[in-house]
């Protein structure tokens, strides 16, 4: 199917298939090893399809004084934002100790390549897709050497234009056909009127061939679920064990009650988007026989009558005849014998009905 192609082993997005949920852990695990894993665990256990990070060499993404300035805000885990970064960024060895630990409880692991050095260590890590933050999203570079490793991608698109991103449609397709856009706006938290979901129908207009989802900062989960039922194939929220935390990422995230919430209320409304043909189901039918309505005579109508609307109303009859639908097709039709004033019009009294197609 148009648009569709296999994000991860046995996994895939776009078309028919359900949305795959994004799990963001980030950097929400305080620089802790273990308040990692648990955090694996728990997107898990919510039903998450994927525990995502972000991997930065840090020397690769900031210049020195990026790293040198002074950083007092009271999220910091040091006194310049370098010592705070590298807090919070985990070694080659860790990140792979946490994709084995993902890959023994059953979910997929990858992160964001937060600059070019960390997608070659991530291409080595084998991860099943690279992740573009909105801060690269513009760096066509980078774009570029990310989408010529053959790896499906999932391109954020907060801080950026609808031109740049047909520049990064007509950057990546020709070198990488497996790729997605998910509409965001870089605000933490987001408020609902800076959310903009009708992007998504217009991505899904612009870029026809290829799935379009959603990366939210927003609190609560209305607006992702609102997400999904426009036609969001991907979903991603950041998670964290407790708002409270310091990190300025947490107040925007999902605890484990509310991931599990999203979760189950996506899944509902996958299968409550169901078919658009309209017709009469099956699970309709009980009301159907107990309140559905029956064209029944007005009067008495003596048999040889040719029926005219006057004689005709709709009520709830017994037994079932014509639907009302059929009120003005039984206009001037003959009638084979007497019919009681509120007795229902049935096929057997109505000459050549079999005639009238939609009745």
């Amino acid at each position: 199917m148009a648009g569709e192609f296999e994000l991860c082993p046995g996994r895939r997005v776009g078309g028919d298939q359900p949305c795959f949920i994004i799990a963001e852990i980030g950097q929400n695990h305080q620089g802790d090893l273990e308040i990692a894993k648990r955090m694996i665990r728990m997107v898990k256990d919510c039903g998450a399809d994927c525990a995502k990070f972000q991997k930065s060499e840090l020397e690769y993404k900031f210049n020195k004084k990026a790293l040198e300035r002074p950083y007092t805000s009271k999220h910091s885990w040091g006194k310049t934002y370098g010592e705070h970064k590298r807090h919070l960024e985990f070694s080659h060895d860790q990140y792979r100790e946490l994709k084995k630990y993902a890959e023994e409880i059953g979910i997929f692991f990858t992160a964001s390549g937060m600059d070019e050095m960390a997608v070659e260590f991530l291409h080595e890590l084998d991860v099943p897709f690279f992740k573009v933050g909105s801060g690269d999203t513009n760096n066509f570079p980078y774009l570029e050497k990310t989408a010529k490793k053959g790896r499906p991608m999932v391109i954020s698109s907060g801080m950026q234009s609808m031109d740049t991103m047909h520049q990064v449609y007509q950057i990546v397709k020709p070198i990488n056909p497996n790729f997605c856009f998910l509409q965001c706006t870089s605000a933490y938290p987001l408020q609902p009127e800076d959310v903009n979901l009708r992007v998504i129908s217009a991505y899904q207009s612009a870029f026809p061939d290829i799935p379009i989802g959603y990366s939210g900062h927003e609190t609560g989960i209305a607006i992702s679920v609102a997400a999904v039922a426009m036609g969001a194939k991907v979903l991603e929220r950041h998670v964290t064990l407790d708002k409270t935390w310091k990190g300025s990422d947490h107040q925007a995230s999902l605890e484990p009650n509310e991931l599990v919430e999203l979760v189950k209320a996506i899944r509902t409304v996958e299968k409550a988007m169901g078919s658009p043909i309209k017709q009469l189901l099956p699970c309709e039918m009980a009301c159907n026989e107990k309140l559905g309505k029956s064209v029944v005579a007005k009067v008495a109508i003596p048999e040889g009558a040719v029926l005219t609307l006057d004689m005709l109303t709709v009520k709830v009859g017994e037994p079932k005849g014509f639907p009302p639908e059929c009120i003005f097709d039984l206009v001037g039709q003959k009638v084979k014998k007497n019919i009681e004033e509120d007795e229902t019009i049935t096929e057997q009294v109505v000459e050549n009905h079999v005639k009238k197609v939609k009745c």
